[in-house]
């Protein structure tokens, strides 16, 4: 099973969460500055924030220049100082694509100003781990069947 993972990040927050998800999984994790090409990958770990109550636009930018033939499987991992925040945009726009979307979508702890200061930590971290991990493990299952 192919996986990959790509961040967008004004902050670094997703950076580091998306490193930490990308070494577990023993692959590169991506800014997607850098216009990482996409082809023939079955889990897509999309790792972003959440500015202003919403997703990131260069993000939006990003997934919209993808389709369901580069991409079979996305799992939205989310960094957000309130910590209810979804991307619900950026699943919207998956889903158009043809891009099946993990149900459950990983909520990270971010921080601005004096909300969340030190977030994402190692617990944090550990979470997310373990949330890709358990993804990884379901699609595989699925793929096999």
């Amino acid at each position: 099973m192919k996986s990959r993972v790509i961040y967008c990040t004004k902050t670094g927050h997703s950076r580091k969460i998306a490193r930490a998800i990308a070494q577990e999984l023993q692959v590169q994790a991506e800014d997607i500055k850098t216009g990482p090409v996409l082809k023939d990958v079955d889990l897509l770990f999309i790792v972003g924030g959440i500015y202003a109550g919403k997703s990131d636009p260069a993000m939006l930018g990003y997934i919209n220049n993808i389709d369901g033939s580069m991409v079979r499987k996305a799992a939205l991992v989310t960094s957000c100082a309130s910590k209810k925040q979804k991307q619900g945009m950026l699943r919207e726009l998956l889903e158009s694509k043809q891009i099946e979307v993990v149900a459950d979508e990983f909520l990270c702890q971010g921080s601005f100003l004096f909300v969340g200061l030190g977030r994402p930590n190692k617990a944090d971290l550990s979470h997310a781990i373990a949330y890709a991990t358990r993804v990884v493990a379901e699609v595989q299952k699925q793929i096999e069947n």
